[in-house]
């Protein structure tokens, strides 16, 4: 181990050798965040700790490289400041980039959010993170539920050709698992085609009393789903209509950033099976 002297000389060396610029550029892009979309140029300088003449000179780098957006006024990041993550994400298996996604997710939502993949009958969790919430739904990785009664699996089976869902639902054994469980085959099936018009499943209290989710699918290149993602929610927590309104729109835009992950994945490592 190296004296503490020798260690502080060292470091202090590579401080030096260090792109002082680079840094600060970093420092101005980490202040912009979900609560603070837009700042002015005196907002960036006081956060980043920095002049406003170096905190100026930045941003209007940011802007002519495309990374950053002014009305003359106020700074806000543009989505090309995404590609500077993608070299990250393409390191990155699914389950991990879906749960990084998802861990920002359910920090917004606050209720645990999930990723399954289809293993009939059923739809296997592959990646969950769960609530902060002291209630909370207690499923696991590798958990599995039908596939015809949850959001996560309505939404896998309704990337299946219609001759096949329609074969598969007529196949089962119906189970009511609730009061609220659809049971009838004809109505299933129309539910998943219903999943597959409108992009996004809702399934409400059909596996447990109590239990709300909704579902979004996960695609590669070609369009096909390979997996989907939810949120699960208390019931009496969460109602259908703030699900839709308040959930739905986030958990798109997540499962698109995880299928835009994907496809950069696949194309950086083209022979590689990522799930």
């Amino acid at each position: 181990m190296l004296p503490v002297a020798v260690s502080s000389r060292r470091a202090a060396a590579e401080r030096r050798h260090a792109l002082q610029t680079l840094e600060r550029g970093l420092e101005v892009i980490q202040v912009f965040s979900r609560e603070r979309p837009a700042l002015t140029l005196s907002e960036v300088a006081q956060l980043a700790g920095i002049t406003r003449a170096s905190a100026r000179r930045i941003l209007l780098t940011l802007q002519m490289l495309g990374h950053m957006r002014s009305d003359g006024r106020v700074f806000s990041p543009t989505p090309r400041l995404l590609s500077l993550g993608w070299s990250y994400l393409s390191t990155l298996t699914f389950t991990e980039t879906a749960e990084l996604l998802l861990a920002e997710l359910s920090d917004k939502v606050r209720e645990a959010c999930s990723a399954a993949t289809l293993d009939l009958p059923d739809a296997v969790y592959v990646t969950r993170v769960p609530s902060r919430r002291i209630v909370s739904i207690n499923l696991d990785v590798g958990s599995r539920v039908p596939a015809i009664h949850s959001s996560v699996g309505r939404v896998l089976l309704a990337d299946m050709p219609d001759e096949q869902i329609t074969a598969f639902v007529r196949d089962q054994r119906m189970i009511r698992h609730t009061e609220r469980t659809m049971i009838a085959p004809d109505a299933i099936i129309a539910e998943v085609l219903g999943v597959r018009e409108r992009g996004w499943a809702l399934v409400d209290e059909e596996l447990e009393i109590g239990l709300r989710s909704v579902a979004a699918p996960v695609r590669r290149a070609d369009g096909r789903v390979i997996a989907s993602v939810n949120i699960s929610a208390v019931a009496s927590r969460v109602s259908v209509a703030e699900m839709r309104r308040t959930m739905l729109p986030s958990l798109l835009e997540t499962a698109e950033a995880i299928s835009r992950a994907i496809v950069h994945q696949s194309a950086a490592r083209p022979d590689e099976a990522r799930l």
